[in-house]
C-alpha cells in the first residue's frame, strides 16, 4: 500500500476525527479552560455521587471507571469540539463585520453549528455580489457624469466666449444689454454646475492629485473670508472670526482647503437669516488643527445632517437659492481625502460644521 492511500485512509478514520475534534476545541484556550473546569467539578461530582451511592447500595467500583473513562474520551471531547466550532463561527463573523470578505468560516458538519457556519458563509457571498454591483453601477455612473461634464465644457466655453464679446459691443437697446448681462450671469452659473460635477466624478473615482505642502491654515482663512464678503458690507459685519494663533500649520493641499473655506463660507452667507451672525473659529490642537463655522439657517433642517453630504441635497428644498447640491459633498471628499474627519450638528435652526484637519 502506498504512503498516498495510507494518507487517505489515516485522514478519513475515527481516530483522525478524534483528535481533530480535541485539537479544535483548544482554538480559544480561555474557553476551553472554562469548559474543562466543568467538566472536572462535574467528573467530581460524579464521583462523589457514586462514593453515596457506593455507601448506601455497596454499588461495585467498576461502574465509577467505565463512568468516567466514558466521561472523558466521549463528552470532554465533544464539548470541546462544538467550543471550538463556535470560536472559528465567531471569529469569521467578526472578521466580515470588520469587512474582510474574504474570509471563510472553516466549519463543516450538518448539526446547527455546521448550517449556521453555512448560512453566514452564504450571506457573505450574497453580500459580495451586491457590493459589486453597487461598485459597477457607481463607476458607471462616474464615468457618466465625466463624459456628460467633458462634453457640455466646450460648446458651454464657445458661449461664454461670444457673450463676452456681445458685452464688448456698442448695444444701443437697453433691453439688449439686459439679456447678455443674464446670458453672461446664467452661463457662468451653468459652467460652474459642470465644473462642479467634473470636480464629483474625478473625487468619486480617486483621480485627485493632492500637492501636500507645509501651509499656514490661518493665512489661507483669513484670505478666504476676505474674497467671499469682498464689496458686501453686510455681510462683512455679521461675521465674528476668532483664530486662536496669528499662524496654524499643517501639512494640507493649499488649493483644495482654499475650496473648503470657499464652499462652506459662501453656504453660510447664502443660506443664513438675514442679519445674523456667522461664527467661525480656528484653532491648533495637538496633532490637528480644527475649523467651525455656525450660521443660523434661513430653512428648516428636517431631515438627517449627515444626507447633505449626499451629491445634490440641498438645504432648500424649494431650490429657491441658486447652487448645486454638490458643495457639502465636495467638501467631504477634500477633507477626507487628506485623511481629515467632518462633522455636521444641527440644534434647531443652529447649522454648524465642524472640520479636524490633520497637522
Amino acid at each position: 500500500m502506498t504512503r498516498l492511500p495510507l494518507r487517505r485512509l489515516w485522514l478519513q478514520s475515527w481516530p483522525y476525527a478524534y483528535l481533530r475534534m480535541w485539537a479544535g476545541g483548544w482554538e480559544e484556550k480561555k474557553v476551553s479552560l472554562q469548559v474543562l473546569a466543568f467538566a472536572v467539578l462535574s467528573a467530581i461530582a460524579g464521583i462523589i455521587g457514586w462514593r453515596l451511592s457506593f455507601w448506601y447500595y455497596r454499588s461495585e467500583a467498576r461502574w465509577l471507571i467505565l463512568y468516567e473513562a466514558a466521561y472523558a474520551l466521549i463528552v470532554i471531547p465533544i464539548v470541546l469540539g462544538k467550543v471550538g466550532k463556535f470560536h472559528r463561527i465567531s471569529k469569521g463573523t467578526e472578521e466580515i463585520a470588520t469587512g474582510n470578505l474574504e474570509s471563510e468560516i472553516q466549519v463543516a458538519g450538518k448539526d446547527a453549528l455546521g448550517r449556521l457556519a453555512a448560512s453566514i458563509n452564504n450571506m457573505k457571498l450574497g453580500y459580495q455580489n451586491a457590493l459589486a454591483s453597487r461598485i459597477k453601477s457607481e463607476r458607471m455612473k462616474t464615468e457618466l457624469i465625466t463624459n456628460v461634464s467633458h462634453d457640455l465644457k466646450t460648446p458651454l466655453t464657445s458661449i461664454i466666449n461670444y457673450v463676452d464679446l456681445l458685452k464688448k459691443e456698442d448695444i444701443p437697446s437697453e433691453k439688449a444689454k439686459h439679456y447678455v448681462e443674464v446670458l453672461n450671469r446664467k452661463s457662468l452659473r451653468l459652467k460652474l454646475l459642470i465644473d462642479d460635477l467634473f470636480e464629483v466624478s474625478k473625487m468619486a473615482s480617486g483621480a485627485v492629485d493632492l500637492d501636500i505642502q507645509h501651509i499656514d491654515v490661518a493665512a489661507l482663512l483669513t484670505q478666504a473670508m476676505a474674497e467671499s464678503h469682498k464689496d458686501d458690507e453686510e455681510f462683512s459685519n455679521s461675521i465674528r472670526v476668532k483664530i486662536e494663533k496669528p499662524h496654524i500649520y499643517a501639512h494640507l493641499d493649499g488649493n483644495k482647503t482654499w475650496r473648503v473655506f470657499e464652499n462652506l463660507i459662501g453656504n453660510a452667507k447664502k443660506y443664513s437669516v438675514p442679519h445674523t451672525r456667522i461664527y467661525i473659529s480656528l484653532e491648533e490642537a495637538k496633532d490637528s488643527v480644527i475649523f467651525h463655522i455656525q450660521n443660523t439657517s434661513s430653512y428648516e433642517i428636517d431631515f438627517d445632517a449627515q444626507d447633505l453630504f449626499e451629491r445634490f441635497k440641498r438645504a432648500d428644498v424649494s431650490r429657491h437659492t441658486e447652487g448645486s447640491g454638490l458643495g457639502l459633498s465636495i467638501v467631504k471628499s477634500i477633507v477626507e481625502l487628506q485623511g481629515g474627519e467632518i462633522g455636521i450638528e444641527i440644534s434647531g435652526d443652529q447649522f454648524k460644521v465642524r472640520i479636524r484637519f490633520p497637522k
